[in-house]
């Protein structure tokens, strides 16, 4: 095995890993050379996180920050009329998937000597952040837009995070990160290569759950796409070992009102941007746009693109299942009904929908769609 390196995707160029980088030289987005995955015997039984799949990462730190995270369930169920598996991956810590992200991310930055981090995230990302940055005796300070409701920065500000309010829009926050990252090692959920090899280990734990097979189709909201890359990588190197004869098709939610991703894989026009109750996955810009569409072309995956009303039903009806989750990880639900209904996918196939975050962080939007006044 050839020692892993930053990789800049679109020319071929390398770096050491060494040197702690979020980024390359010209400020491009990097991801890692291909890594050559892992068998089931190589799995940490007794490590019940994801940290069981440690041989799987680009380096072990001796020490990983970690909280249990991983290891969610994968419910058997029903929905729109066919079998499918739930992934439920708010049964984390800070209540979301970049919880795998965050414990990678930031235990292979620390191992580096990274004891100060920076991240731009009013939702999911910066609460994962602070979360594993408390846990491992780090510091982090986290841009959000000061327009932002101060019950979204609680859980941050409850972890010890320095909130810093940034005036003006969402990419005027994302700016003013980048700005500051000539200070503090930016940590970004979007724009880290590490990150994304903690997203990778949903692949390995599919596999894992489905008696090291890969299933059928695998559906995933999508904002910057770190789910739909890490799935990529994961089971590419699952492909890479030999633990799978061939990749799941890989699909990609996205809201109509904000959906790049979607509308460049569909050939559809972009449109002008519009408020969307999944606001989890409302990213206008998404920096690996070339990479999360190459991975739903190379899976024979694709992408959907739903509206508001759709999700709305999506977000009530997994609630009246049971599952309490956010509109943002909706989307996949209700993306596998149009699949279903388009012949894309059968009934008959195994087909895993994840579901992001909790509902417990969306309790203003979940008011609203029942009609009640808090």
């Amino acid at each position: 095995m050839t020692h892993p390196a930053y990789l800049d995707p679109r020319t071929g160029q390398t770096w050491p890993l060494e040197t702690p980088r979020w980024c390359g030289p010209d400020g491009q987005p990097l991801l890692l050379t291909d890594l050559p995955g892992i068998g089931r015997e190589q799995i940490v039984a007794s490590e019940r996180s994801i940290w069981r799949y440690r041989a799987a990462l680009p380096f072990a730190p001796e020490l990983p920050i970690t909280l249990g995270e991983g290891c969610t369930p994968l419910l058997a169920s029903q929905w729109g009329g066919a079998p499918v598996r739930f992934k439920c991956e708010w049964f984390m810590p800070s209540g979301s998937f970049k919880d795998r992200g965050a414990s990678v991310m930031l235990s292979l930055l620390r191992a580096q000597g990274v004891n100060h981090v920076l991240e731009d995230s009013s939702g999911n990302g910066g609460a994962a952040i602070s979360t594993y940055a408390a846990a491992g005796g780090m510091r982090a300070k986290i841009l959000v837009p000061d327009s932002t409701s101060p019950a979204k920065t609680v859980q941050s500000r409850a972890a010890g995070a320095q909130i810093d309010l940034v005036p003006g829009s969402r990419q005027d926050c994302a700016d003013a990160a980048l700005a500051q990252a000539k200070d503090i090692f930016y940590a970004s959920h979007n724009w880290h290569p590490f990150f994304l090899h903690g997203t990778k280990t949903l692949a390995y734990e599919l596999w894992e759950d489905l008696g090291f097979q890969a299933p059928d189709n695998v559906i995933v909201p999508c904002g910057a796409g770190s789910n739909v890359l890490g799935c990529g990588i994961g089971f590419g190197e699952l492909l890479r070992a030999g633990q799978i004869s061939r990749l799941p098709r890989i699909f990609a939610a996205q809201p109509a009102h904000c959906g790049p991703i979607a509308r460049a894989f569909l050939n559809a026009p972009q449109e002008a941007v519009q408020p969307t109750i999944a606001e989890g996955t409302a990213i206008a810009q998404p920096i690996r746009t070339p990479e999360v569409l190459r991975v739903l072309h190379e899976s024979r995956g694709g992408a959907v693109l739903l509206e508001e009303a759709e999700i709305a039903e999506a977000t009530r009806g997994l609630a009246r299942q049971g599952l309490y989750v956010e509109p943002t990880c909706a989307q996949a639900a209700a993306a596998f009904a149009h699949l279903l209904a388009a012949g894309t996918i059968r009934a008959g196939e195994t087909t895993v929908v994840v579901l992001t975050g909790t509902g417990l962080k969306a309790t203003q939007r979940h008011a609203q769609l029942i009609g009640m006044k808090l």
